[in-house]
């Protein structure tokens, strides 16, 4: 049936409130951005606050880009940990590796993208876009990520968010030493029971360190095997008790697709019933038309059976960057949400994946 003319109109009157120097974020968000990719991060963070912080909502979170080291771990992405906003995460490595300076009290600083990079090499300065940072910064994070993996806690074999966890444990306690408390992203997921995952465990500066203690006798490796199976239960273990599940996806890569390929891992792979994840908001500049994962779309995810073709009209796309989106974002999320109770879902990952195996089993038809 065509809709008629009155419920095509049957939006709020675009007649915002002029912009005041006293106006919070939130008012802002929800007064002002009134159309185009402005009026998509208004939905996007009213997603995120009124439907995915529900308490029966696990929430993932999806990091790629130079968050960390231009300080959106501390700014962002630490105070959603603490809040209980994000259950879990699935991180490049780069991300973490340079999360960890901070913890470590080494110095990041602005700088400008419009310098000789030849000379900053001569200078012993490395730069990301506009910060810069010394050389050392690099060479003392790689000697404290060799000197903690030598620990005998780490010669064996173990998913990713089991090495992360460990791993936050000493940057928490380099912390208080150093009294950088509150700067370290995977410290503060380690003390809030957050498991994080890498997608790519060698593609990372973190990756390169375990590979050289390998050359010399390390027994680390990082299973994927676990990290797909431990992923997968999560999701499944918060279908299957109730509760529903929602991606928040920070640009796009090999992290996204992690986060979502859970869904399919479920029906397609261990052939479990299910319909897919519930809620799905991305900040990208990716085009969907490349072909790219990072611009695929939500309705494309709903064909891989990613997201749940009923919560469909749900999902939002937000194209902008998003080291503009995410304090916007956070900035509504705490203002219009209570703080949740920890899930500890780090805690509970031999439950879930039990309770996984345990209906794959059955549909098997096995007796283990």
């Amino acid at each position: 049936m065509v809709p008629t003319k009155t419920e095509y109109l049957g939006g709020g009157r675009i007649l915002p409130p002029r912009v005041r120097g006293d106006m919070t974020a939130s008012e802002l968000v929800d007064g002002v951005f009134s159309a185009y990719n402005a009026a998509r991060l208004r939905e996007g963070a009213r997603l995120f606050a009124r439907k995915m912080l529900a308490a029966e909502t696990t929430v993932a979170a999806s990091l790629t880009g130079a968050l960390t080291p231009g300080g959106y771990g501390i700014s962002c992405l630490i105070p959603l940990v603490e809040a209980g906003f994000v259950d879990w995460i699935v991180s490049t490595g780069a991300n973490l590796y340079h999360d960890m300076h901070f913890g470590l009290g080494l110095e990041l600083h602005r700088g400008s993208p419009f310098v000789s990079d030849v000379e900053l090499r001569q200078a012993g300065v490395i730069r990301i876009y506009d910060i810069f940072f010394e050389y050392e910064v690099l060479l003392d994070t790689d000697a404290f990520v060799r000197e903690v993996i030598q620990a005998s806690e780490f010669h064996r074999p173990m998913s990713s968010a089991e090495f992360h966890n460990r791993l936050g444990r000493f940057v928490a306690e380099r912390e208080k030493v150093l009294h950088t408390e509150g700067h370290s992203l995977i410290a503060a997921c380690y003390r809030a029971g957050v498991p994080v995952y890498t997608s790519s465990p060698g593609d990372s500066s973190i990756g390169m360190n375990v590979a050289a203690m390998a050359l010399a006798g390390s027994k680390l490796t990082i299973d994927p095997n676990l990290d797909v199976n431990e992923t997968a239960a999560i999701v499944y273990g918060a279908k299957t008790s109730g509760g529903k599940s929602g991606v928040l996806i920070l640009g796009g890569g090999s992290p996204k697709n992690f986060v979502l390929q859970t869904e399919p891992q479920i029906q397609e792979v261990l052939g479990l019933p299910e319909k897919g994840h519930d809620y799905f908001l991305q900040i990208t500049d990716a085009r969907p038309d490349t072909g790219g994962l990072s611009g695929a779309t939500p309705s494309e995810a709903v064909s891989w059976g990613k997201i749940d073709p009923d919560q469909l009209p749900s999902a939002v796309v937000v194209y902008t960057d998003t080291t503009i989106a995410l304090p916007l974002i956070t900035a509504y999320a705490l203002a219009n949400r209570e703080a949740r109770p920890l899930k500890r879902l780090y805690d509970r990952r031999e439950d879930l994946v039990a309770g996984m195996r345990k209906a794959y089993l059955a549909r098997l038809g096995g007796t283990k």
